[in-house]
């Protein structure tokens, strides 16, 4: 399903609003009535005046607001699915997420500037597949590879070190779950894209990029995070990582393993400062990737739900009329209403 017009979906903001002042003043209502006397003796006095018949006209016009704005919106069905070929590339990125990935050397830290270099390239995406990958000491793939940007997008903004409780960095193993997660399409551009700091490398990345560029995939290698180091600082508190001796952990960039990942993988090395270069350099190599063609199934036709949404709406409107005629029989006959 798919909106047409999903900017009318903001006006639901005001629901709870409508909701919070209802509260309110049945808050007020009750409050005054207490004022006048005993509750239930001003219930036998006003035999007519029903508890239920406010609440439900309440509940069935807030329903109606909803779907009219649902409505407004104008929800689809996909009907029709087809299969549409474009140019594009395949690209994996596997993310470092260590403890080490939260050192301030790189503002804001070294992750959170990741994930803004991973979001820039997901929006230079058009025709192409993305997938992603998360690695310490052990790698999984968090979004399996796709062109939908925005499900990429979301999976991005849920990434922190709490994914994965073994510490390292295991790039060799993220490299190799990385290669076995691209389409068995083949003539298209593949790039592996990994970033860390590579602090407590656990061997075999370099034969794992090797055996990728073998088999076509290009290495890249972002290296995030300053030659002179900074700690690690512990969430919650002013105090950093420590050794067993109790002395502050610096976590530095490994720039030499780096450069032999990517050199191995036939990509690049890239260094990830605070500016903004290593962006520019990471668009133009992927730029160089061949494109090919890639298959995507999407929907060409859609069908138009809001007239039942609109009629829906309109019947509880009816309906919260019926039940406010409070001396009518209609009303009187159904027990619900009147306590």
């Amino acid at each position: 399903m798919r909106f047409a017009t999903p900017e009318y979906l903001y006006l639901l903001i005001i629901v709870p609003i409508i909701l919070a002042i209802y509260i309110y003043s049945n808050y007020r209502r009750k409050k005054s009535l207490r004022l006048y006397g005993d509750v239930e003796l001003l219930r036998n006095l006003m035999p007519d005046v029903s508890d239920y018949r406010p609440g439900i006209k309440f509940w069935l016009s807030l329903a109606a607001l909803v779907l009219i704005v649902v409505a407004l919106a104008r929800p689809q069905f996909g009907s029709k699915k087809e299969t549409i070929t474009r140019q594009g590339i395949e690209v994996v990125i596997a993310l470092d997420i260590s403890n080490s990935m939260l050192a301030e050397d790189i503002a804001p830290n070294r992750l959170e500037k990741a994930k803004n270099i991973i979001s820039r390239l997901i929006d230079k995406f058009e025709n192409d597949k993305v997938g992603l990958i998360v690695f310490a000491g052990d790698a999984f793939v968090q979004l399996p590879i796709t062109n939908d940007f925005i499900s990429a997008k979301m999976f991005l903004e849920t990434i922190s070190p709490d994914l994965i409780t073994r510490q390292g960095t295991d790039i060799g193993g993220a490299i190799t779950l990385a290669m076995k997660s691209f389409t068995p399409k083949e003539g298209v551009g593949k790039a592996i894209i990994v970033i860390t700091d590579g602090e407590n490398h656990e061997g075999g990345a370099e034969n794992a990029a090797k055996l990728a560029s073998e088999q076509g995939m290009n290495v890249y290698l972002l290296g995030v995070g300053s030659l002179d180091g900074a700690p690690i600082p512990i969430a919650g508190t002013n105090d950093y990582r420590r050794d067993k001796e109790n002395n502050v952990v610096v976590t530095k960039l490994n720039e030499q393993m780096a450069q032999s990942i990517a050199q191995a993988g036939n990509g690049a090395y890239i260094r990830v400062d605070n500016t903004n270069n290593a962006q520019k350099l990471l668009e133009s190599e992927v730029n160089k990737l061949a494109k090919a063609d890639v298959e995507t199934e999407v929907f060409t036709e859609f069908n138009e739900q809001f007239e039942f949404i609109a009629w829906l709406a309109l019947i509880l409107l009816v309906i919260e009329i019926l039940i406010l005629t409070g001396k009518s029989r209609f009303t009187k006959g159904f027990k619900l209403f009147d306590k």
